[in-house]
């Protein structure tokens, strides 16, 4: 699958998020890298990764800063699914995980919730 049908995956699937996720989403981009680029512990498949500041660690002193970062990880997200189907459902779980992380949940009640 070329980039330009994952996108069109993942647009598929940001429509898909309930709107108390979409709608509460400030200052974040998701990209697309093939896989990651630094060391994942073993027998681990990074689908996706959240970097920045989450919501409830910014203060007054947040502004003027770049755009927090979701960042999937397709040729990863295709190892571990069959269909287009299945690539929604997988992008939509890794994206609720990740958009959890910006809004401050930590990966244990991530867990807990489904994500």
């Amino acid at each position: 699958m070329n980039e330009k049908q994952f996108e069109d995956i993942i647009e598929k699937a940001i429509r898909q998020l309930p709107d108390e996720f979409r709608n509460g989403l400030d200052n974040i981009e998701v990209t697309i890298e093939d896989i990651p680029d630094f060391k994942v512990p073993k027998n681990t498949i990074l689908l996706g990764l959240y970097q920045g500041v989450p919501l409830d660690e910014r203060t007054h002193y947040y502004a003027g800063i770049l755009p927090d970062k979701i960042t999937l990880y397709r040729k990863n997200i295709e190892a571990v699914c069959g269909t287009e189907e299945e690539m929604i459902e997988q992008i939509k779980t890794t994206l609720l995980h990740e958009i959890g992380h910006y809004f401050g949940i930590n990966d244990k009640r991530l867990r807990e919730m489904g994500y």
